[in-house]
């Protein structure tokens, strides 16, 4: 990842709710910043970032799914294919539910 791959990104969520306001939580990723990603919020006002403090993983939700995912179809599993991998990896994401809470 890196500060274009993320304005990329940016720029499809934009375009799929063009009439939207948005905003995005984020962590403090390196990629998150930068100047195409600064380039695409000065455009697009409707686009809101909130970041999450910094050292923080257990406020963001999204930290549980990684550590779930890695946890059932990663750790300490043999899979020398990687589109393998990623296949499972897909299947434990559609197939299950995380909370929160």
């Amino acid at each position: 990842m890196n500060s274009e791959a993320t304005a990329i990104h940016l720029k499809q969520i934009l375009a799929a709710y063009p009439a939207k306001q948005i905003l995005l939580f984020w962590d403090r990723a390196t990629w998150h910043g930068g100047a195409a990603v600064r380039q695409v919020l000065a455009e697009n006002p409707r686009l809101e970032l909130m970041k999450y403090p910094a050292g923080s993983p257990d406020l963001n939700p999204q930290e549980h799914v990684w550590k779930a995912a890695r946890t059932h179809v990663s750790h300490n599993h043999d899979q020398p294919k990687l589109a393998e991998l990623a296949d499972r990896f897909e299947r434990f994401l559609k197939t299950n539910k995380f909370n929160y809470l």
